[in-house]
């Protein structure tokens, strides 16, 4: 096992459920310094673990460990962290209760304080439903988090986007193994279906009109659809994505009791020195979206990532975006806040 396991014990969440003796999983990268002043959080992703994060960790790289103390938490609902597949009776499997952001943040910030005692967080980064947790972490703890850089995510989520992940839902749950979560053996249909959904959105139009899947190792496109979009899918505990689709459907930064649903109050709130990037193509993360929230939010600036790679701009997929997202995170990391 790679990675360190946090033990919160009993946690309330915000829709009314406690999570028993609740865990959340984290890997570190570099060392905690004297100071406890060069710490960057860096959450996961739909369906993503901590492995799957390490592509923007590197020597050389914005987020360097020879330099800074790297936090990457696991969501809740991912399967190394409480999860439906990893919880026991009676909150397990179908049963897992609803998790909001709010919910993961603030289980993080636990981490991070009663853990290692840190108090000022040099930068919050993520992807996507790492994004969000990203705005969520700016707008809870303003006085903790000198700058955030969520990229190809949004602080709420657009009801487009919800409409989506419908799709994503009803692929899943319309395999007759899915047992409505109680299944025996993995919906595999219904996870291949989720691939297929998936590949409609995750990337461009351009990119499929210019076979960019070839540069993947594809050899045509239903080898890309196979190969690299049933099979991303298909070792998913399905009760998981369900979980984790979920929080993603009711992402909103501002649903707490700090802020009451003002989502311009939550982002206003967030003092951190911001960039958001979002990708220039990405289907469900428009940039229109971003810039809303940019205009909100007092310290920030919307960068979008040029290309047509759409939403996996933001995935590690190809090296020219991986270096224009860490370019953008050198140079905010330089700044002063």
């Amino acid at each position: 096992m790679d990675y360190e396991v946090f033990s919160a014990g009993d946690v309330k969440l915000q829709r009314g459920a406690t999570l028993r003796d609740c865990k959340l999983a984290y890997k570190t990268f570099g060392k905690l310094n004297a100071a406890k002043d060069n710490v960057i959080v860096y959450p996961t992703w739909y369906s993503g673990q901590h492995y799957d994060n390490e592509w923007l960790i590197g020597k050389g790289m914005a987020l360097d460990p020879d330099k800074y103390f790297i936090i990457i938490p696991n969501m809740l609902g991912n399967g190394l962290s409480s999860s439906p597949s990893n919880t026991p009776a009676p909150y397990d499997r179908a049963r897992f209760p609803n998790i909001t952001l709010c919910d993961n943040v603030r289980l993080q910030q636990r981490l991070i304080t009663e853990v290692f005692g840190i108090e000022r967080i040099k930068l919050v980064v993520g992807w996507s439903m790492g994004a969000q947790q990203t705005y969520q972490w700016g707008c809870l703890f303003p006085d903790m988090v000198e700058r955030i850089a969520p990229f190809c995510g949004s602080a709420r989520t657009a009801p487009h986007n919800f409409v989506f992940l419908e799709g994503v839902k009803a692929a899943l749950t319309a395999d007759d193994a899915w047992a409505n979560g109680w299944y025996e053996k993995p919906p595999t249909k219904g996870l291949r279906a989720v691939g297929r959904v998936y590949a409609g959105w995750g990337l461009s139009q351009p990119f499929y009109m210019q076979e960019l899947w070839r540069q993947m190792g594809y050899s045509s496109l239903e080898d890309f659809l196979v190969a690299f979009w049933e099979g991303f899918f298909l070792p998913k505990d399905a009760n998981n994505l369900l979980a984790m689709l979920w929080t993603w459907q009711n992402g909103d930064i501002s649903d707490n009791e700090l802020y009451g649903g003002d989502f311009a109050k939550a982002l206003g709130a967030i003092k951190a020195r911001a960039v958001v990037m979002p990708g220039e193509m990405d289907l469900y993360f428009p940039v229109v979206d971003n810039m809303r929230e940019v205009e909100k939010m007092p310290n920030a600036r919307c960068v979008p990532i040029p290309g047509v790679w759409g939403h996996f701009a933001g995935g590690g997929a190809n090296p020219v975006d991986t270096r224009f997202i860490d370019e953008q995170l050198k140079q905010l990391l330089a700044s002063p806040v």
